[in-house]
């Protein structure tokens, strides 16, 4: 960069282009300074009016552990309740573990103009990690990952005011990229997940948190391992696929 806040687009496109998503962590310790930091290289995001309409939870040591201890019981319960029929999600109903507390959106099929991306990472995926598809119990233990945190020390919890709705969070989105992009030039490894946001009453117990917000999604932060996992590469859509083309006012 010089003097005039100039830089070559090439460069960083570059940069950009080499962030992957990380599930697999080392258990080294991240450095508050650092945490700091990145959360701060967030805070340079565009925003509504410069509101900031979101507040992040940084969930490390023992909050951090009693939070995976719990998703992991909750999500052990919705494995039980989808193995016994409409009875198994009654008992589950009654006593209200696993099912989930805040975002139903993330349990939800994605809609059909979205699904073949969904399916083909999916199917790359496993792929990649050897999983067969009839393989449930692999399935199964490959997505308890999200609720260990896929190892990481800390966990961030994004939560957006829910005011703005949809503008809170694309500022939110905006600010996540910011700090993932600022983590991974400090040589972290990070992954967005909604997986975390269906149990949002499991965060506010162990964090001050207005009730004007509400759960976003969480964002693992650590230091990569050499796990398999961290060599896939989603597929990358080009412009063409997200750029409708004119109409043709004269037909």
């Amino acid at each position: 960069m010089n003097m005039r806040g100039e830089f070559d687009a090439a460069d960083f496109d570059s940069f950009a282009a080499s962030r992957r998503s990380t599930r697999d962590f080392l258990p080294t310790p991240v450095p508050d300074e650092l945490i700091e930091e990145i959360i701060a290289a967030g805070l340079t995001s565009p925003s509504w009016s410069n509101t900031r309409p979101f507040v992040v939870a940084v969930a490390k040591g023992d909050v951090r552990d009693r939070l995976s201890e719990e998703f992991l019981s909750r999500f052990e319960a919705v494995k039980t309740a989808r193995g016994e029929g409409l009875f198994g999600k009654i008992k589950a109903l009654l006593r209200w573990k696993g099912l989930p507390t805040s975002n139903w959106l993330v349990v939800k099929s994605y809609h059909k103009d979205l699904l073949p991306r969904s399916q083909r990472v999916g199917k790359e995926m496993f792929t990649h990690m050897g999983i067969e598809r009839d393989n449930k119990e692999a399935r199964d233990g490959f997505w308890a990952r999200n609720y260990e945190f896929f190892g990481a020390p800390v966990e961030l919890f994004l939560f957006t005011h829910k005011s703005l709705g949809k503008f809170a969070a694309s500022d939110a989105g905006l600010f996540m990229q910011n700090l993932m992009l600022s983590a991974h030039s400090k040589g972290l490894g990070t992954c967005a997940q909604g997986s975390v946001a269906v149990w949002e009453d499991a965060v506010r117990k162990e964090f001050e948190i207005s009730k004007n917000y509400s759960l976003l999604c969480g964002i693992c932060v650590g230091y990569p391992s050499e796990s398999d996992v961290n060599e896939f590469g989603a597929n990358r859509i080009g412009p063409s696929e997200i750029i409708p083309p004119e109409r043709n006012r004269n037909q």
